[in-house]
């Protein structure tokens, strides 16, 4: 990525390892060819290694990338400087000033280059500090960005504010000389230790020549040293824009609560502009969209902050809320089932980032929108008909998986047409498959509770899996609505038959032994043998025949002796 390259080659020109801080935005430019901030960082590096002519090409194309950027005349002009094109220079430093009247680096960079110019032209220095020429161009920064300790001090505002004032005036030093950062920063200036306050070292003070007795190539080669790379400006620029980035996003939020949106909008685009590292921005101007009904535009930011989130590699919960709210867009804007699917994709991702209960839920709520659309999309009665009648011919013709199969399509068609469940149930029947017919026969009931044919179905079928009794209710409770009915009176009548050859004792030891342990399976048996009250019933009706002839008279624990004895659980002799 263009940026981690930025960032090696950053550091590398802080440390001083300028050849590698070329090799890496040289990198960064393969990437991002258009970012003028690279050209402007890798000329910077060039001039520290006094490759000039290079540094001066990267700052042209800097220039000419973004002409409306100061920095860009900065680095042009130091180039210039670096070759002794001392009105080139001059000419490039007035450029920037145009567009930046008050850039301090700009000035300071100025006044070296017409200092300069004038010592080329045969004219005196203008400079009459006792220092010499220790403050002027950028040598001063090309020396204090150098030495470990002063480096440090250029990430103080309050420290560079202090040396500009010094640059523009020398005279001024005397009202800072009581900052013990000065005093170092002076010291590595005259390249003597100075002592201060923190350090133990003498003050070793080497023969320095007076400026005017300076020879005139060494003065050629101060003036040719570059200006720093000043990464701390850059830094500090970067958080000035998010803390305003972030001002914008509270300014929206606060709209975004009035419901005032346009506002809301502005603010949050502002933040992005200001910062693209912060994906919030996307995601909160998302839900803004959202609320506006504007869902393309919503699903376009939060693909936009999942993208970006994936170069960061920002927090998952970021990426999950952005799908989150992608996929509730993407729900408002379904016509059709289909439209349900990028939907539920959108949130089954966000779940694998963040598993979410609101989600989670948002996707249940998609597949069952969806399930229901696909019903009603399929909905049919006429074609409903068409696939019972082919499944009652099959069923005619004793075709039972191929009568499930028509059954099965008719409800897809009508989900909501009880002859079909009842068919159905009969078929699954006749496939020895109970529990799926006992499923048919009692929705058959749920959908018309008249249809008595459901009654007979699940009576018949609670019948073949020996549950007498509950046959039996089935079957009675079908006779509520039709007195008449013949299969269901036969229905009652075959359940009869079974009860009594269980209270009689005529099983086998086989049938019993089933029959028994079918009826443990079953819950209410198992809450029959585990009331205590039952259970001292049961130890009447065999030690205590008093106490049993008065259980007797209590219709409901009859209706539980005969359920034990109907299960082949108690025998009565």
């Amino acid at each position: 990525m263009a940026d981690e390259a930025k960032a090696k080659g950053n550091a590398a020109f802080s440390s001083g390892n300028f050849a590698d801080a070329i090799r890496h935005f040289t990198a960064a430019i393969e990437l991002a060819p258009k970012n003028h901030v690279l050209y402007s960082n890798r000329s910077a590096a060039y001039a520290s290694l006094h490759q000039y002519a290079e540094a001066l090409a990267d700052a042209k194309e800097t220039v000419e990338l973004k002409p409306d950027w100061a920095k860009g005349f900065s680095r042009l002009g130091a180039a210039h400087m670096g070759l002794h094109h001392y009105e080139d220079s001059v000419a490039a430093y007035k450029k920037g000033l145009e567009v930046d009247p008050n850039n301090e680096p700009l000035k300071s960079g100025l006044a070296a280059a017409e200092n300069a110019a004038s010592r080329s032209r045969g004219a005196p220095p203008s400079s009459s500090s006792p220092f010499g020429d220790i403050f002027s161009g950028t040598e001063m920064w090309s020396k204090l960005t150098a030495d470990p300790t002063t480096r440090l001090f250029l990430q103080q505002p309050d420290f560079v504010k202090m040396m500009q004032d010094i640059q523009k005036n020398p005279s001024n030093l005397n009202s800072y000389l009581k900052d013990q950062r000065v005093m170092q920063a002076l010291g590595v200036l005259l390249n003597m230790k100075i002592q201060t306050p923190n350090s133990t070292e003498g003050m070793d003070i080497p023969d320095r020549k007076r400026p005017a007795e300076s020879e005139p190539a060494k003065a050629e080669e101060r003036e040719a040293e570059p200006e720093p790379m000043e990464v701390p400006e850059e830094e500090r620029e970067t958080k000035e824009r998010k803390a305003q980035a972030q001002k914008e996003k509270e300014a929206g939020n606060a709209a975004y609560k009035k419901k005032d949106f346009e506002t809301a909008i502005e603010r949050y685009t502002k933040a992005i502009e200001l910062d693209d590292e912060d994906i919030s921005f996307l995601t909160n101007r998302a839900a803004v969209y959202l609320e506006m009904g504007k869902y393309d535009e919503c699903v376009k930011d939060c693909d936009k902050a999942v993208e970006r989130a994936r170069e960061l590699r920002s927090d998952y919960k970021m990426v999950a809320r952005a799908l989150t709210r992608k996929g509730t867009a993407l729900v408002k804007m379904a016509k059709c089932s289909r439209d349900y699917e990028p939907a539920i994709e959108a949130f089954q991702k966000a779940l694998t980032e963040h598993r979410n209960p609101d989600t989670l839920k948002k996707l249940n709520d998609a597949e069952k929108a969806k399930k229901e659309l696909e019903q009603q999309e399929y909905f049919d009665p006429k074609l409903a008909d068409e696939e019972r009648e082919k499944g009652n011919e099959c069923f005619k013709e004793q075709k039972y998986p191929e009568a499930v199969k028509h059954y099965t399509e008719a409800l897809k068609r009508n989900p909501n047409d009880p002859r079909v469940y009842s068919n159905r149930a009969a078929c699954y029947t006749k496939l020895g498959a109970m529990p799926e017919g006992l499923k048919d026969a009692e929705k058959c009931i749920e959908l018309d509770p008249t249809f008595v044919k459901g009654y007979s179905r699940k009576g018949a079928i609670q019948f073949f899996m020996k549950e007498y009794e509950k046959a039996m209710e089935t079957y009675q409770e079908g006779l509520k609505h039709e007195r008449q009915n013949q299969e269901l009176l036969d229905g009652v009548r075959r359940c009869v038959e079974q009860v009594n050859k269980a209270n009689r004792g005529d099983l086998t030891p086989e049938e019993l032994k089933e029959r028994q342990a079918k009826g443990m399976q079953d819950p209410e048996i198992q809450n029959i043998l585990t009331d205590p009250v039952m259970r001292q019933v049961l130890i009447d009706f065999q030690e205590n025949p008093k106490a049993a002839q008065e259980h007797t008279k209590n219709p409901l624990v009859m209706s539980k002796i005969q359920k034990l004895v109907s299960a082949g659980i108690v025998q009565i002799k």
